[in-house]
């Protein structure tokens, strides 16, 4: 009799069971890249939603196991760890108000997910995001590839849409590419955005372009004043998808995110999105893009706020 070969699915644990959480566990799910374990601290509501989840099974057509979970234990032997757990955003508060709160939400789920975990991949997804990354990269000692933001997928998906609205074009033909902190202070690169190869310089006036570069800046406070109740949370939730399936497949996509940087760009010791390879080691190569000399002041003019940041969140947690 031959004995029955057991092979474990991989497994992605999400911490925090909010809208972008959940969204988050959907989309692995469905498209059917690892098993899910969803941590919060409320009882019963990450419990609830993996039911839910593991309801739709049979009609979404995939096999993967969803857990719901207040015990870190159960998130055991993870490949990847997402923290989106803290504090939304409400109207007119801006990602820095929530820097009190978060930082102390992340570290704790950072270095009590990693304590399971210690062969995982962090991806934050918590604001402000930058320098939630570098708190988590802090907390959980790990080497710097190992520990990334979600940040400039969402923003480039952000300036895409914007630019397929204006042109009336189809949005898979255009691509674009957000560098910097994200927040106000993001670095569109309106040179490297194209529709189908052809430069937007060449298919948009300079003052349309503006527009559209200041209206991706202010993508998340946008939603959240039309909601005001809540955030957006299915477009965060698909560009985290995104790094999720390219580490899991190996696939090394170059996709902007959330790094540490040592001496790139000119930066040293910050967290702050630039274009990185992504594949089943995290982020295989950090890419240097020739910058403008407008860009490149943009660019550290960004970094210099996440730095001030990152020393106010260290000061609460040491205060």
């Amino acid at each position: 009799m031959i004995s029955p070969i057991l092979c474990r699915s991989p497994r992605v644990t999400i911490v925090g069971a909010g809208r972008v959480g959940s969204t988050l566990a959907q989309r692995i799910a469905e498209k059917n890249l690892a098993d899910v374990v969803l941590l919060d601290i409320v009882e019963g509501m990450p419990q609830g939603l993996a039911l839910d989840l593991m309801e739709a099974r049979g009609i979404e057509l995939h096999h993967r196991q969803i857990i719901g979970t207040n015990d870190y234990a159960d998130t055991s032997d993870s490949e990847i760890v997402v923290i989106t757990a803290g504090i939304p955003r409400k109207p007119g508060m801006s990602r820095d108000d929530l820097l009190k709160i978060n930082a102390k939400i992340v570290v704790e789920a950072a270095k009590s997910a990693i304590a399971h975990s210690p062969n995982a991949i962090f991806i934050v997804v918590t604001n402000p995001l930058d320098v939630m990354t570098y708190l988590a990269w802090e907390a959980t000692g790990l080497p710097r590839h190992r520990v990334m933001g979600m940040a400039g997928v969402l923003d480039s998906a952000r300036f895409e849409t914007f630019i397929a609205l204006e042109l009336g074009v189809l949005p898979a033909d255009v691509k674009a590419m957000v560098l910097g902190s994200h927040g106000d202070l993001m670095v569109p690169l309106s040179r490297y955005a194209t529709v189908n190869g052809i430069p937007i310089t060449e298919l948009l006036d300079s003052a349309t372009i503006a527009r559209l570069v200041e209206r991706t800046r202010n993508g998340g406070a946008e939603i959240v004043e039309l909601m005001r109740t809540g955030g957006a949370f299915f477009a965060p939730a698909s560009a985290a998808s995104v790094m999720v399936e390219s580490i899991l497949l190996n696939q090394s996509r170059l996709l902007p995110v959330a790094t540490y940087l040592q001496g790139e760009y000119g930066l040293d010791d910050v967290v702050i999105g630039v274009p990185c390879r992504l594949g089943c080691g995290g982020i295989e190569k950090v890419l240097e893009l020739h910058l403008t000399d407008g860009e490149g002041e943009a660019l550290q003019m960004s970094a210099q706020s996440v730095r001030n940041n990152i020393n106010r969140a260290q000061e609460i947690l040491n205060g």
